[in-house]
């Protein structure tokens, strides 16, 4: 898309004012196509607060800005007038080693706290990118495999410090000044994406690194004979037994007494779905002798249920917690349960679509990626969008209701399918957004769900 500078009235001045370290928007700077008149670099939760009552007064439409790593995700905004870039906030506020709680800066690169909290033998036990911000880590709801043991970003947030779109500063939880009108804001702004205001500060529970890892996998070969049980399996072919079996392996180890931190599905894509071996990566963390045990009980586990060979590292696998660069990402959120007839279903809509994606992702924790090659065709990736969508929705009567949503895709795909639709909850999202943000002057167009943003 070819860059466009959005028109805004001169406020320069008041702008400044509040955050002296201003400057006009260049190509650089665009999102999603649209370079901002301005980019704020605050230095403060106040300063913070001070440009944003500025950008309220004139009307402008807000867009944070961290690393930018989740920048592509979803749709793009309809407006950028103001980029408000957190890199200068980039402090560790306040580490209480004893307490296993660290506050921090949005600003501030998950590759930096890492850094920090090694020397006390902790870690925040998130797998994200060393580059993302806290702040864009939270406003993203981004995790990794682990999010099985530990959560994720909403399950380890003690607290948070966010400005409204009207420029009001809002404490919630631990470190707390005060909350707003009975709300959990950090639950609330987790996954927000932006659009409910500017995150500021963040405190976090921690957890010791563990003594010891080991990476358990297996791999499944697809066979004819019995496959994916479920309405997704409809039209799809033969998934094979080995989509069954690593089905079951994925819920047994994820439901064992062995107390995995990841259980994890890989699963090439680009050949027939016959040739495509399932691969089963379990993460285990401890003691040395406690990881050793529970490893080999793992392993055992993995070839009951048809794994293998089975093999046994302390080095993670080939693309563990990683999206390939370039692809149009597709994200689908499910129960466990459900994971046999989900394989079926995007099985399924590759095949109407003509696609065979790679599927990656936290499986024994109910999230998987569907990857589609850059080269994809963009009617052939909104086809298979819709299709997997439709799917999905219609997995069993009765049964808890998945979700698919584009992370990542070329604009006429996001144009085409939409980044996200029928998702559950829209309606009490919707109503969320008109207490923080009444004039969807954050990100807005953000989200393009069914009946509106």
């Amino acid at each position: 898309m070819d860059t466009e500078r959005v028109a805004v009235p001169a406020i320069g001045p008041d702008l400044a004012a509040a955050c002296p370290s201003l400057a006009a928007g260049t190509t650089a700077d665009a999102v999603a196509g649209a370079v901002p008149a301005f980019v704020a670099w605050p230095a403060s939760t106040e300063e913070a607060a001070g440009l944003l009552r500025a950008a309220a007064r004139a009307g402008l439409a807000v867009v944070p800005r961290g690393a930018g790593t989740g920048f592509g995700w979803g749709s793009p905004p309809s407006r950028c007038d103001l980029v408000v870039d957190l890199s200068s906030m980039d402090q560790v506020i306040e580490h209480g080693a004893g307490d296993l709680v660290v506050r921090v800066q949005a600003g501030l690169t998950i590759g930096a706290l890492a850094a920090a909290l090694a020397a006390a033998g902790q870690e925040l036990a998130l797998d994200v990118p060393a580059e993302a911000t806290v702040g864009g880590v939270v406003a993203t709801g981004t995790t990794g495999p682990r999010r099985l043991r530990y959560g994720s970003p909403r399950d380890l947030l003690l607290g948070l410090t966010v400005v409204r779109a009207d420029g009001t500063i809002a404490h919630s939880g631990g470190k707390v000044v005060k909350n707003v009108a009975g709300y959990d804001i950090g639950k609330l702004f987790c996954g927000s994406h932006g659009t409910l205001g500017l995150i500021t500060e963040a405190t976090f529970r921690l957890h010791p690194r563990p003594g010891a890892v080991a990476w358990v996998t297996a791999e499944f070969f697809g066979a004819s004979g019995a496959g994916a049980s479920g309405a997704g399996a409809s039209g799809a072919g033969d998934p094979g037994a080995g989509v069954a079996a690593a089905s079951a392996a994925v819920a047994a180890a994820a439901n064992s007494a062995l107390v995995p931190s990841a259980v994890e599905l890989d699963w090439p894509g680009g050949t027939p779905p016959s040739r495509r071996p399932l691969r089963v990566g379990v993460l285990l963390e401890g003691t040395p002798s406690g990881v050793a045990e529970r490893a080999e009980r793992m392993s055992e586990l993995l070839t009951f249920a048809g794994g293998g060979p089975v093999s046994v590292s302390d080095a993670a696998p080939p693309r563990w917690g990683a999206l390939p660069a370039g692809a149009t990402v597709v994200r689908m959120s499910f129960w466990v349960s459900a994971l046999d007839a989900v394989l079926a279903a995007l099985l399924a809509a590759g095949e109407s679509a003509g696609v065979r994606p790679a599927v990656t992702g936290a499986a024994g924790a109910g999230a998987l990626y569907a990857c589609l090659d850059p080269d994809t065709p963009d009617e052939d990736a909104a086809r298979f969008v819709t299709a997997l969508r439709e799917r999905i929705a219609g997995l069993s009567p009765g049964a808890p209701r998945g979700s698919v949503a584009v992370l990542a895709g070329p604009p006429p795909v996001l144009a085409a399918a939409g980044a996200y639709r029928d998702v559950p909850g829209a309606a009490l999202m919707r109503a969320v957004r008109d207490q923080f943000d009444p004039g969807r002057r954050m990100f807005p167009g953000r989200f393009n769900f069914a009946g509106g943003e």
